[in-house]
């Protein structure tokens, strides 16, 4: 029987793995027994569900558990080799993967304040419907299996775009993919093994930290300011690491960065490189907001020349997710690499996607499109600024660009209490330790300004605040 103290230091979500887990390695629970479903376990032990969820995806992450689809959770069998040292345990909440799986699940709650994307009518709509009209009456053969590095000519009409930020990247030097989530994830798996340490932002991207965690890693948050990178923290992480233990990536997002909205400015950008070549690590650069910033900035790719920096992007943001269309640059011994790990996991990404996206990139109404979907997410990010500034917010920054608020009030700090009565008020809202390195909890809410502007948010908040 797993006794939890609900007072004791130790979140309930490290007390139910760390108990669980023991009993598995004492056989206590042999290979093959069912556990109580997540609301039995819940009921019994006086405890949320979300606590269960988490608990139990993380045991399913170490290989303690097996998870079969409309039969529950079960004792996996495990081999000598599958015992590996556990990844640590986070505080209380559901995780990233508990995230992950249910905001797609949850597209259907009316108020989105707490997504990842744009509303369909502010996406380049009309120019997907001339791509399809235009590929519907094209003879190009679209029954093969496309070039494993994607579409040629959209891989071209990428390295001009690099051309135009002084950048050198032949076609050769780009790997389209299902969206910058692929890219991310062919990065993971090329350049992170179990157990490695890699530095990532924090708060961050939820969706790579939980990959990130899920190949084993082990992570060291960046702090981020409101005005880009805690440099002198991010050097100390480095000084202070042990040689086994050093840092071997640097995974960022110096641009409108998932969810604080800040930039890191050209000296920090600068710095970071220096930081690079002193400690030897590669840097991931995840710029997929880059078409939603209205200042042309540099990134850390155009300074680097692609020698230590792996550029992301995406057309999800400004196009449309459904094509799925993303892409990487790196050096040519990396990108070979990478396009291997595509070929296993894939062969190649869908062409027909990839020629959608090259013929809204041609499309002469797209500058006119970007330029008001920029003046848009102004708007938007200065009415719901002031919104919750009014109801006693305190805003992270204020980029007035991207797509995100990054906020807190000293009187809801329960973000993921507040995020499941928000669920039964059909709102949809984003707690914000699923964007710590660490899963700390934590009293900030990430707003997407694009979905944000809705009455019943500020009704549903000013009730919570009583």
């Amino acid at each position: 029987m797993l006794t939890l103290d609900p007072q004791a230091a130790k979140p309930l979500v490290t007390q139910i793995v760390e108990g669980l887990s023991r009993q598995i390695d004492e056989a206590a629970l042999r290979e093959g027994a069912k556990l109580p479903s997540i609301r039995q376990f819940a009921q019994s032990h006086q405890v949320s569900v979300f606590t269960v969820v988490e608990a139990y995806d993380r045991l399913v992450a170490q290989g303690y558990l097996v998870s079969r689809p409309h039969s529950g959770f079960f004792v996996r069998r495990r081999a000598v080799a599958d015992v590996v040292e556990p990844v640590a345990s986070h505080p209380q909440g559901f995780d990233s993967a508990w995230y992950l799986r249910r905001i797609f699940e949850n597209r259907h709650l009316s108020v989105k304040a707490g997504c990842g994307w744009l509303p369909g009518d502010w996406l380049f709509e009309d120019g997907l419907r001339r791509g399809l009209r235009a590929l519907a009456a094209d003879d190009a053969d679209l029954g093969g299996y496309g070039d494993p590095k994607g579409y040629p000519p959209l891989r071209q009409a990428i390295a001009d775009a690099f051309a135009e930020q002084q950048v050198t990247v032949p076609p050769a030097q780009v790997l389209l993919t299902q969206g910058s989530s692929q890219a991310l994830d062919l990065c993971v798996r090329r350049l992170v093994r179990a157990g490695d340490t890699v530095l990532v932002d924090d708060p961050g991207y939820a969706n790579l930290l939980f990959s990130l965690r899920f190949q084993g890693a082990r992570l060291l948050g960046v702090p981020r300011t409101a005005h880009g990178y805690d440099l002198p923290a991010l050097e100390a992480l480095l000084q202070s690491a042990e040689a086994e233990r050093r840092p071997k990536v640097f995974f960022t997002q110096p641009r409108l960065q998932s969810p604080t909205g800040s930039v890191a400015p050209l000296g920090q950008l600068h710095r970071v490189l220096q930081l690079a070549e002193k400690h030897d690590l590669t840097i991931v650069e995840n710029d997929i907001y880059v078409e939603l910033d209205p200042e042309p900035r540099p990134s850390l790719a155009s300074l680097d020349q692609l020698s230590r920096v792996i550029y992301i992007g995406s057309y999800s943001k400004t196009i449309s997710p459904n094509i799925r269309v993303g892409f990487l640059a790196a050096h040519p011994d990396l990108l070979d690499d990478l396009a291997q790990l595509k070929m296993i996991s894939g062969l190649t990404s869908a062409e027909f996607g990839e020629r959608l996206a090259h013929s809204a990139l041609l499309d002469g109404r797209r500058r006119k499109h970007l330029k008001a979907l920029r003046e848009r997410l102004a708007d938007a990010h200065q009415q719901v600024g002031a919104r919750l500034a009014a109801l006693g917010f305190e805003l992270f920054a204020e980029p007035k660009a991207g797509m995100f608020l990054w906020a807190r009030h000293a009187r809801l700090a329960d973000t993921p209490a507040l995020a499941n009565r928000a669920a039964e008020a059909d709102i949809m809202l984003g707690p914000g330790h699923l964007f710590r390195a660490e899963m700390q909890a934590t009293d900030w809410l990430r707003f997407n300004v694009a979905f944000s502007g809705d009455e019943r948010l500020f009704a549903f908040l000013a009730h919570e605040l009583g």
